[in-house]
């Protein structure tokens, strides 16, 4: 081949240090095991951008290898046939030093186990989407497009293991002057398969690969259809509320199955490579034009995939979050507030300091519980000793089912005379108490309200967590998912936090969740609006948004404030050094980035989020759709009167880890709620995914003519 291209110094001199055919195939089978599997030395932890930024060097080694082949002081075919008469076959000059390739060919078995199941991940994403995308007419076309490529890369897949298997079988390592085990002509029949111009050839799987993928991606046809990673996001962008159920953001998902296709691609290279080689060996001709045209074309496809995916991931979406789960778990997939606002039915005489029933329910408004004056009900029942909101009368006399003493409800269900239920009618463990307003002197009636009670106490979880919660960003520590927990009464949001590595890999044995801190709002040192935030009636909003870093930056960290009477999410965002895989700086170059909008302001103020009568959200068996956008807000309330006698603090908070499936680098975060029509639906965190798009490049060797 043409241009002598440089590579490392290590590399030249190990060709250096050995000599003849024995250097030239310990090189060569090196070559088509590295990738396929990659180099362990130093890559233990890597992922797959780490194996795609050694493809120049590894091909570099190809090219030098034809390099030294060509060059008449070296390979002439008159030493390769003089060699060919050495013990009767050129390939029983692989002893002794050839040994500490079948060393690393064990070496590098772990790196090829971790990429297939890398593979395999990326395949069960891209089932679990087309599951839910089944509806849509594109998902035919491509749901047929994605079960070929998966069954044409694990054609070249085999095709790799049986080479490898060929390799690992050359020796018995029982003695030194053991012979080659693997007959000549098995291999030369292999390699003439490879590189042969049939459909089930490398060369015709690694093409049909290409037509999928790319089909000659930017040649200006009219008649091309869009290749798969254009159909994906299609796909993905027409079902937004379905894709939850993935557990990577769309852009993620591109990214990892151009990864897998990318590594396909070099495991077909790398064996048409080595086949080319042994062919000329074994005399069959000198198919250097051959090479060089396969180099051609792998150079064409590579550029066109590319640029493909990155088409396709510059409008790919890059948040995630969770679909409801299959069932409704408290504490696992969920938490609540309790009794933030409860109803609570409440006789007009005690709603003063008089006593005296001269209003009617309407009138109270804001008021508080003065004493007992008919123990027939306030006594039996636990008194509201916060405020009472919003009493309206329903009517004059009802039944009511307390609820158990040790339930978070006040009523299980009340009846009313004329007939209205409020919550859920059924059994009634402690009895019905008959409930009768009475009239005063004739003039005055003394009415049982329906009211609110927002009141604090033993029963009443309804704190926020307001204390930084950052990743140990001085051991190289980023946030790669989060979660929402309950401890000691107060709802946090959790980090899972993980080491990072070069090129935006993380490393996998350092992911773990941050364990929260374990304070009581009645500890000493724990005040309200500090540690923690209260919410009662007057502030009971949280804030809606989605935070994205700056370019560059990427999470380290997340905090609710307090804006006004509203709860407001900030994250911490570093800036990254993306080639070594350090944070620049933290301590210094931090920065907490937020939304500050609000409902008052002048220009564009923050919209309200409004949930109509909602009734519990665990009720309904319909999964939760996304209705919010950033820049709203939403009140926590009450549930539905009718349905649930207003006992249930809404929305919940979905208690699901938010962390991509493999974790990966978080350019931002945000609050959103999820629900159906008539539920309270739940209020979870999102994150977004690193953009990687300006990382990925088509880089070719250099040659000589280049560096001239």
């Amino acid at each position: 081949m043409t241009g002598l291209i440089r590579v490392r110094g290590a590399f030249v001199s190990n060709m250096n240090s050995c000599g003849g055919a024995s250097c030239f195939l310990r090189w060569c089978v090196i070559a088509a095991v590295i990738l396929g599997h990659t180099t362990a030395e130093g890559f233990e932890e890597a992922m797959l951008t780490a194996v795609l930024k050694e493809v120049p060097e590894i091909v570099n080694q190809i090219l030098y290898m034809w390099d030294q082949l060509a060059a008449p002081a070296h390979w002439t075919m008159a030493t390769v046939s003089a060699l060919d008469q050495v013990d009767g076959d050129v390939l029983s000059l692989l002893r002794g030093k050839e040994r500490d390739v079948l060393e690393r060919i064990g070496q590098v078995s772990f790196q090829l186990e971790r990429l297939e199941k890398q593979h395999a991940i990326s395949s069960a994403m891209i089932e679990s989407l087309l599951q839910d995308l089944r509806a849509l007419p594109s998902v035919v076309r491509l749901g047929r497009n994605l079960d070929t490529l998966a069954d044409l890369m694990g054609r070249v897949s085999s095709a790799d293991m049986v080479l490898n298997r060929y390799i690992q079988r050359g020796y018995s390592n029982e003695t030194e002057d053991a012979n080659w085990l693997v007959e000549r002509p098995t291999l030369e029949d292999f390699v003439s398969t490879v590189v042969s111009h049939g459909s089930s050839s490398i060369r015709g799987l690694l093409e049909r690969i290409h037509s999928i993928v790319a089909p000659e991606h930017g040649m200006g046809s009219q008649l091309q259809s869009p290749g798969i990673f254009s159909q994906l996001t299609d796909a993905m962008h027409e079902s937004r509320s379905n894709r939850c159920n993935l557990q990577q953001s769309p852009q993620q998902l591109l990214y990892n199955l151009y990864n897998s296709v990318a590594i396909t691609e070099l495991k077909g290279y790398a064996m048409m490579q080595f086949s080319w080689m042994l062919l000329r060996l074994y005399k069959k001709g000198n198919f250097t034009v051959e090479a060089e045209l396969m180099q051609e074309r792998y150079e064409e496809r590579t550029a066109q995939k590319v640029a493909a995916v990155k088409d396709a991931m510059s409008i790919a979406e890059r948040d995630m979050w969770r679909c409801d789960p299959r069932e409704h778990r408290e504490g696992e997939t969920y938490v609540e507030l309790t009794q933030l606002l409860q109803g609570q039915v409440q006789n007009e005489v005690d709603m003063n300091s008089e006593s005296t029933c001269r209003e009617n329910c309407a009138y109270y408004s804001y008021a508080k519980s003065h004493g007992c004056y008919n123990s027939n009900v306030c006594a039996k029942q636990p008194r509201c000793n916060g405020k009472l909101i919003d009493c309206r009368y329903i009517d004059s006399d009802m039944w009511v089912c307390q609820a158990d003493s040790k339930s978070d409800r006040r009523y299980t269900y009340i009846e009313y005379e004329n007939g209205r239920i409020l919550g859920k009618r059924g059994s009634c463990e402690r009895g019905l108490t008959k409930v009768d307003s009475w009239w005063r002197w004739l003039f005055w009636h003394c009415s049982y309200c329906f009211c609110l009670c927002d009141e604090q106490g033993p029963k009443s979880d309804r704190y926020f967590n307001l204390r930084e919660v950052k990743a140990d960003v001085a051991n190289n520590k980023v946030v790669t998912g989060l979660r929402f927990v309950k401890e000691n009464r107060v709802i946090h949001l959790q980090i899972q936090e993980a080491g990072l590595l070069p090129r935006g890999e993380i490393n996998m044995t350092s992911v773990q969740w941050r364990p929260v801190d374990n304070y009581r709002i009645s500890d000493s040192d724990v005040y309200n609006g500090k540690d923690y935030h209260t919410l009662s009636w007057e502030q009971r909003a949280i804030d809606l948004d989605d935070l994205v870093a700056p370019s560059g930056s990427v999470l380290t960290g997340v905090r609710f404030r307090r804006v006004g009477t509203h709860l407001n999410l900030e994250i911490m965002v570093t800036p990254l050094n993306f080639t070594a895989g350090t944070l620049d700086n933290p301590h210094q170059k931090s920065i907490w980035h937020g939304n500050d909008n609000t409902d008052a302001s002048l220009e564009a103020p923050r919209k309200r989020l409004y949930i109509s009568n909602p009734d519990v959200p665990t009720s309904t068996n319909d999964g939760s759709i996304v209705d919010s956008r950033s820049d709203q807000f939403l009140l926590f309330t009450h549930s539905d009167i009718d349905t649930d006698a207003a006992q249930t603090t809404v929305p919940f908070l979905d208690a699901q880890p938010v962390a991509p499936d493999p974790p990966t680098l978080l350019a931002g975060a945000g609050i959103y709620h999820k629900g159906r029509s008539g539920y309270g639906g739940f209020i979870g965190p999102k994150v977004v995914t690193y953009d990687f798009n300006s990382h990925i490049q088509a880089i070719f060797p250099i040659t000589k003519d280049e560096v001239n």
